[in-house]
C-alpha cells in the first residue's frame, strides 16, 4: 500500500514508518523535521496545514496518525490546535483522498480519571475526566477519529502504553536523567503494577492494526507487552541497564500529588524551560496500577509481542 504516517520524526513514529518500509509499503511521512527513515518520502510541516496534509495523502490507501503535542504542561490552546484541530484536518484529508484504512494513535490516559486501571481493556475515552491537557485533547481526538469510521474508511484507535527501548529520548532519557540527579522518587515504595510496551512490539502492533483495520475498525485497543511489573522494579531495570543507580528513596503518593498540583499552578503562571518535575497526573501514574487485559487486542489484531521485557532490558543495556 501507499501509507502516510504523521509524526514520523518521533521515536514511535519513526519505528512505525521503518517497519512499513521493511514490509514493502510505499511510505510518506509528515512532520516538522526530517524523519530520518530510509526509503520514506518526507513532507515537512504541521498537521494543521490542510494543503500540505492533502498533498501528502493524495493517492494513499492507509494513514497512521501519530503526530501530537505530548507534554505534562503547556498552553491549553496549543494542545487543542495540534491534537484536536490537527486530527480533524488529517481525518478530512484522509476522507477526501479516499483512504480506506486509518489508524489513530491514542493513549491509555484518555480513560484515566485518577484511580487504578487493573486488568481492564480499552475503557471509554472521557475528555471531561481526563487528567491534564494532553490526556483531555487525546481523548477528544480519539472520539473524533472513531466517529469517522465507515464502510469507506475503516478507523481503528490504538493506545500504546509507555513505549520505551534503546535510543528512547523521552521515557528512558527522563528516567535516567532524574535518577542520575537523585530526583526520581518511588511513590508508596514503587509497588503499583504497570504495563509498558517495548518499541518493536509497539511498532509491529500498530502495523498489525493497519493490516486488520477491516476487522478491528470502530474500536479502541490498548497495546502493551502484557507483562505488568511493580513500577519500582521497572525503574530499577531501566536504570541498571542504562548504567545509573536505581531510585532508593520513597515518597507518600498523597504528598507527591499535592506537590504536583502546586507545581502545576506555578507552571501555569511561570512555565519552566523543561517538563515540570512533578504533576498530579504524573504522581497518579507512578502510584496507581495501570495494566491491561490484552486478549481482545491480540485477537482483533492477530498479533502478539515478540520481545519480552527482560529481552528489552538486555537490548537497552547493549545499546549503552
Amino acid at each position: 500500500m501507499i501509507v502516510a504516517v504523521t509524526g514520523a520524526s518521533g521515536y514511535l513514529g519513526g519505528a512505525v514508518a521503518a517497519a512499513l518500509v521493511a514490509d514493502g509499503h510505499e511510505v510518506r511521512t509528515l512532520q516538522r523535521r526530517p524523519s530520518g527513515v530510509d526509503g520514506a518520502t518526507d513532507f515537512l510541516g504541521s498537521v494543521t496545514d490542510a494543503a500540505l496534509v492533502r498533498e501528502a495523502f493524495t493517492g494513499a490507501e492507509g494513514v497512521i496518525h501519530l503526530a501530537a503535542k505530548v507534554s505534562l504542561a503547556g498552553d491549553p490552546a496549543e494542545f487543542d490546535r495540534v491534537n484536536v484541530d490537527g486530527t480533524r484536518v488529517v481525518l478530512d484529508a484522509a476522507e477526501s483522498a479516499g483512504v480506506s484504512r486509518f489508524v489513530h494513535i491514542s493513549s491509555p490516559s484518555v480513560a484515566h480519571a485518577g484511580s487504578a486501571l487493573a486488568g481492564v481493556g480499552a475503557e471509554p475515552a472521557s475528555p471531561q475526566d481526563a487528567r491534564g491537557e494532553y490526556a483531555r485533547t487525546k481523548a477528544q481526538s480519539e472520539l473524533l477519529a472513531l466517529a469517522r469510521d465507515s464502510d469507506a474508511m475503516a478507523v481503528v484507535a490504538i493506545r500504546p502504553h509507555l513505549v520505551w527501548g534503546p535510543g528512547d529520548p523521552q521515557l528512558v532519557a527522563r528516567i535516567v536523567d532524574r535518577a542520575r540527579r537523585g530526583r526520581l522518587p518511588l511513590l508508596d515504595g514503587g509497588r503499583a503494577l504497570i504495563d509498558t510496551t517495548y518499541i518493536d512490539n509497539a511498532a509491529s502492533g500498530i502495523v498489525a492494526a493497519l493490516r486488520r483495520a477491516d476487522v478491528a475498525h470502530g474500536r479502541a485497543f490498548v497495546l502493551t507487552n502484557g507483562e505488568p511489573r511493580p513500577v519500582g522494579e521497572l525503574l530499577a531495570g531501566i536504570c541498571t541497564a542504562s548504567g545509573v543507580r536505581p531510585p532508593a528513596w520513597s515518597l507518600p503518593a498523597g504528598i507527591a500529588r499535592a506537590v504536583g498540583s502546586l507545581i502545576e499552578r506555578v507552571w501555569a503562571v511561570r512555565p519552566g524551560t523543561d517538563e515540570p518535575p512533578m504533576t498530579r497526573f504524573l504522581a497518579e501514574q507512578l502510584s496507581t496500577a495501570h495494566w491491561f487485559d490484552q486478549r481482545a487486542t491480540r485477537e482483533a489484531l492477530d498479533w502478539a509481542p515478540t520481545v519480552t521485557l527482560d529481552e528489552g532490558l538486555r537490548r537497552l543495556a547493549a545499546h549503552r
